[in-house]
């Protein structure tokens, strides 16, 4: 055996021997006893104080509020996720108050821009939206209707419309190329806008025929991947291309 052999098979020992001796020091004695967890946990976590109460033990005494928000845009979200955890008050509820998010800097947490959100999820610009107001002064929290039908697309849509805004589409209304019910801007998510379904909408500006200003880019609708719809190739919020 060579001397590296050796020194390998002594490295590889002394691998054995440490993890043999961290799985008796270090691994706790019931994990693996009901699978891939420590079973102990269980009882740990059972021991646990009680923080939260639920919502149902809200709704016991605020009732009007819990019907208001039981039908406003904001009833899948729980009351303790504003409130914090509340099962102390409901022990003693004239001598511990949960708290009450009156600060600007907290509804943003949800409703501030972020582009990974999903588009038509309400969202601002918290430097530009009514600097230095509360949220609260405009929104009731429990029922959170804007206190006017929005006037711009981008106060659903902001990635779309910050995308749009740097593109050639820049000066075109968003109602240009969708069909848009005034009532999607007060039920979103039950009427929708209608999209372009066919090649001969873009055309309509884009066609070598189509009667729009000189500058904008011209096409041969029957040569041009006459087999595709414009936007398999062309993102129509940036539709970029030459």
């Amino acid at each position: 055996m060579t001397q590296q052999s050796s020194r390998l098979l002594l490295v590889a020992a002394l691998l054995v021997v440490g993890l043999s001796a961290a799985r008796h020091f270090l691994v706790p004695k019931t994990f693996g006893q009901r699978g891939h967890y420590r079973a102990a946990a269980v009882d740990a976590i059972e021991k646990l104080p009680i923080r939260y109460a639920g919502r149902e033990a809200c709704a016991l005494c605020h009732t009007e509020i819990v019907a208001m928000h039981g039908k406003a845009r904001h009833q899948s979200v729980s009351c303790e996720v504003c409130h914090g955890p509340a099962a102390a008050h409901t022990e003693a509820p004239t001598d511990i108050k949960p708290p009450a998010p009156r600060t600007r800097g907290y509804c943003p947490l949800c409703h501030g821009y972020d582009p990974t959100r999903p588009t038509g999820f309400p969202q601002i610009d918290p430097v530009t939206h009514n600097p230095v107001k509360a949220c609260i002064s405009c929104h009731n929290p429990h029922a959170p209707e804007p206190p006017h039908t929005p006037e711009e697309c981008g106060a659903c849509h902001g990635q779309i419309a910050r995308s749009k805004a740097v593109s050639r589409h820049a000066q075109l209304p968003c109602v240009q190329c969708h069909n848009t019910p005034e009532q999607h801007k007060i039920t979103p998510r039950l009427v929708h806008p209608e999209k372009p379904r066919n090649r001969e909408f873009c055309g309509g500006c884009h066609a070598q025929d189509a009667r729009s200003p000189k500058e904008i880019l011209r096409i041969d609708m029957q040569s041009h991947n006459s087999r595709y719809l414009c936007w398999q190739c062309h993102y129509p919020h940036q539709p970029e291309g030459d």
